[in-house]
């Protein structure tokens, strides 16, 4: 019996950009629970955990998923973060859910609600929102080394009010 050795050449990117993604349940908890590992993902790729970098990235990942969670929620559906180091020390900030029909505009009106996008808005580079076939969306921001606070795309906007959840019956869980 003879042995003979075999190298498999696996395809790799032209960029050694480091990423992560994540499914979250479309809830509260989904969206602290995003919040916590980014910043674990972040801290694990080198940065460090209590600088104004990180800050800013867990500022914006929080309130990506929070909009996700209040204003992209389906029943049974639930919301996907992703994230990737880019060159040039950027940091990409994905998150993706079913409602594409709900586009996401920042409002500087004295409302309830309605101001996160502020904060990424201040806070990021750049955001915008793409399409996520089928249905959904894809909220994106770029954190750099530096704030720059350059402003946001978006195709369209409308207002989306948050939907209410089922009511229960009395005494059912």
């Amino acid at each position: 019996m003879t042995s003979e050795s075999v190298e498999i050449e696996t395809p790799q990117q032209s960029t050694s950009a480091q990423q992560f993604t994540q499914l979250y349940s479309a809830t509260r908890r989904g969206a602290r629970l995003a919040r916590l590992l980014a910043v674990e993902q972040l801290v694990a790729w080198g940065w460090l955990r209590d600088g104004e970098r990180i800050d800013a990235a867990a500022l914006v990942v929080a309130e990506l998923a929070a909009n996700a969670v209040t204003h992209g929620r389906l029943g049974g559906r639930g919301f996907r973060l992703g994230l990737a180091l880019l060159p040039g020390g950027r940091l990409r900030i994905e998150v993706a859910d079913p409602r594409g029909e709900c586009l996401p505009a920042a409002s500087r009106e004295a409302v309830e609600g309605g101001r996160g996008l502020l904060i990424v808005d201040a806070l990021a580079a750049d955001w915008g929102v793409h399409p996520y076939p089928p249905s959904g969306k894809t909220v994106w921001a770029e954190v750099s080394a530096t704030r720059t606070g350059a402003g946001h795309r978006v195709t369209s906007a409308s207002d989306c009010a948050p939907r209410p959840d089922k009511q229960r019956a009395p005494g059912g869980d």
